[in-house]
């Protein structure tokens, strides 16, 4: 920093002021000052600042060892966020989140120095798991499962999905809607469960038995056939795009025609679902202001803030899988 100082003209100080983007420096100052840093090749030393300030800017996330679309997208948009932010990003994988693998992630993560640790925890028992271990730096939830701890969270409000979906299609016509319903361990497919039968009630209509279900298009392809066997209904909900890619897999090889037959909804909105056949209708979520609810809890907890629960409202995308008009696939 003193080479960087003599070269600009400046003061130590100023070149302070400019590496944190402190706003009482003047435009020609700081360009100089810039200038000088990018001819040096200057790079912070982020240990010593962390002795310092007693921060490294380092945010620890603890996530499903997936590919699934949501525990993926999330992760993403959590990284996206903290860069903007100005952290960085250490990440621990887990295939089971059992007590001894989080302590070992958790311990990893305070050998490093974060200033805070993320669980993205869609599966029932994380939550558990978590709550199990002392961590002496802030802790921030990414689930909509909370389970009575005393944690912040960040989710995207999965029950008002299942409404969305549920009762558009409702008012699209049809009489009732038959829920294929995702792995009940993740909260996500319970809280989607949820909305649909809460939009069926809340219309005084039946409610039939949902089909249960995995994640994957091979799972709802099984679905269809069944479907196809026993009994096509008039609608359908899809407990994730994947799920709704399998129903239409099915039907289309049965000649079972979407959506004068059967109207059908998904959820997720991935990439892609605009050119199913036909493009599906789903229930889109908020990734990316996902991840800068759970970078902005971070940092209120940092601040001393008060645990607080952030539910995103997710987006109906209307396409023409539940009837709608005709027209080109759009994104």
């Amino acid at each position: 920093m003193n080479d960087v100082a003599a070269l600009a003209g400046v003061s130590h100080q100023t070149v302070s002021r400019v590496l944190n983007e402190h706003p009482s420096v003047r435009p020609a100052t700081r360009e100089r000052v810039l200038e000088a840093i990018a001819t040096l090749g200057y790079r912070p030393n982020l240990a010593a600042r962390a002795l310092v300030t007693r921060r490294t800017g380092t945010l620890g996330v603890i996530t499903p060892a997936s590919a699934l679309f949501g525990p993926t997208s999330t992760l993403v948009a959590f990284e996206q966020a903290a860069r903007d932010a100005g952290f960085y990003v250490s990440v621990a994988t887990l295939r089971a989140f059992q007590g001894d693998e989080v302590v070992a992630a958790v311990e990893h993560f305070l050998a490093q120095g974060v200033d805070g640790v993320v669980v993205v925890a869609p599966r029932s028992g994380t939550v558990d798991a978590v709550g199990g271990v002392h961590v002496p730096v802030p802790v921030v939830l990414v689930s909509s499962g909370r389970e009575g701890l005393d944690l912040p969270t960040v989710s995207v409000d999965q029950v008002a999905g299942g409404r969305l979906a549920t009762e558009h299609l409702l008012t699209s016509g049809r009489r009732t809607v038959v829920h294929v319903a995702g792995p009940q361990e993740w909260y996500d497919a319970r809280d989607r469960l949820r909305g649909w039968r809460e939009a069926l009630e809340a219309a005084g209509v039946p409610v039939p038995e949902h089909r249960a279900g995995g994640w994957s298009a091979a799972d709802g392809y099984q679905v269809g056939t069944e479907l196809v066997r026993t009994g096509v209904p008039e609608a359908i909900f899809a407990a994730n795009d994947q799920l709704a890619l399998g129903l239409l897999a099915a039907f289309g090889q049965a000649g079972v025609r979407v959506p004068q037959d059967v109207a059908v909804v998904g959820f997720d909105d991935e990439p892609g679902t605009a050119f199913y056949a036909p493009p599906l209708t789903t229930v889109r979520q908020g990734f990316d202001e996902l991840g800068r609810r759970a970078v902005q809890s971070v940092v209120d907890a940092l601040a001393g803030g008060a645990p607080a629960h952030h539910a995103i409202a997710p987006e109906l995308v209307v396409r023409r899988s539940s009837g709608a008009a005709q027209g080109p696939p759009t994104g």
